[in-house]
């Protein structure tokens, strides 16, 4: 199959995802209740927002991380202020506004190469921290099918046998994975950019910090749901994970409309208005803050800069007029 084909086949399955999702969204909000939804955002106290904003900063912590393995495995020394920039920038950045290898990667290129990083290590930092995401990711839904394939059955509706093979079959990839990388030195080639993917010690490291990750941005949710009777935090963060596939799967900015579509249907609820209060909470507190501050520490940054460079040529000015 050639790749043209490829592309479309994937462009297809996409735009056939979002239909469906916002279809969903589109039947659930066409019932919507506005007093009611304004009263579950009412509802949402001080404690819960206050939890949110913790896991929120946890999470982006460990998406750090993310980038400090990276560079470590490409064997480069950047101070961590860089590192953890660099990081959050273009994480917040491209969460919100999606396509993150030309967000995300202009963000991390303005920032890293201003360190001294080459371009090609920058694309080679890019990958090597997206694997440490898609490890995590596997972790969890692994791990959650497999161990909680009963209750997650009574979510996705497949057969509990089903689930629970799926997740042996998630588990046993990451297994492999784990093997393959520690036989020997394993190189990738991405857009005409060699790199070596990080060893089983790196690989251990990756998993955590993605797990981790992952596990603090579902709890920014969690925290914010009206109820969680019935709903144990391991379940809801391997359907959460899931939600978040699906809108990576859809190109959609942030996988806004297909993570709601999906929540919305998977989770149970006292009402529709007030999960849909907690999913509007979380965006706020997931991507929207974020975003805003990531913006102010880009241009903060960019005017550091831009006065350090006239400081500069004043002070060059005035040892020219001394001479």
């Amino acid at each position: 199959m050639s790749q043209k084909v490829k592309a479309l086949l994937g462009a297809g399955a996409s735009l056939l995802l979002v239909i469906v999702a916002f279809f969903v969204l589109s039947r659930t909000l066409a019932n919507l209740d506005l007093s009611e939804l304004r009263s579950g955002i009412a509802a949402t106290s001080f404690g819960q927002i206050a939890l949110g904003l913790l896991f929120t900063a946890f999470s982006y912590l460990m998406l750090t991380g993310y980038d400090a393995i990276a560079l470590k495995q490409l064997r480069l020394t950047v101070p961590y202020k860089t590192t953890a920039l660099g990081s959050f920038t273009s994480y917040a950045v491209s969460f919100t506004l999606g396509f993150p290898i030309f967000t995300g990667g202009t963000v991390r290129y303005w920032i890293y190469s201003r360190a001294g990083v080459k371009p090609g290590k920058i694309a080679s930092l890019t990958v090597v921290a997206g694997v440490t995401f898609w490890l995590g990711m596997a972790v969890v839904i692994g791990f959650g099918l497999l161990l909680e394939a009963e209750s997650i059955s009574e979510i996705n509706q497949f057969a509990v046998w089903l689930n629970g093979l799926i997740g042996l079959a998630v588990v046993g990839a990451v297994g492999y994975y784990l093997y393959w990388v520690s036989v020997q030195p394993r190189r990738a080639k991405l857009q005409g950019f060699l790199f070596e993917l990080p060893g089983l010690g790196l690989t251990l490291g990756q998993m955590t910090l993605g797990v981790l990750d992952l596990c603090a941005a579902a709890a920014v949710l969690y925290v914010l749901l009206p109820s969680h009777e019935g709903l144990g935090f391991f379940t809801f963060a391997s359907v959460y994970v899931f939600a978040c596939l699906l809108g990576i799967v859809s190109h959609a900015p942030g996988g806004i409309g297909v993570f709601e579509a999906t929540m919305l249907k998977a989770l149970p609820a006292p009402s529709q208005e007030a999960l849909l209060a907690s999913l509007l909470m979380f965006r706020i507190l997931y991507y929207v803050i974020p975003f805003v501050v990531a913006l102010i520490l880009l241009g903060a940054t960019e005017g550091g800069r831009r006065w350090d460079e006239l400081r500069e040529a004043m002070n060059r000015a005035e040892g020219g007029d001394g001479r």
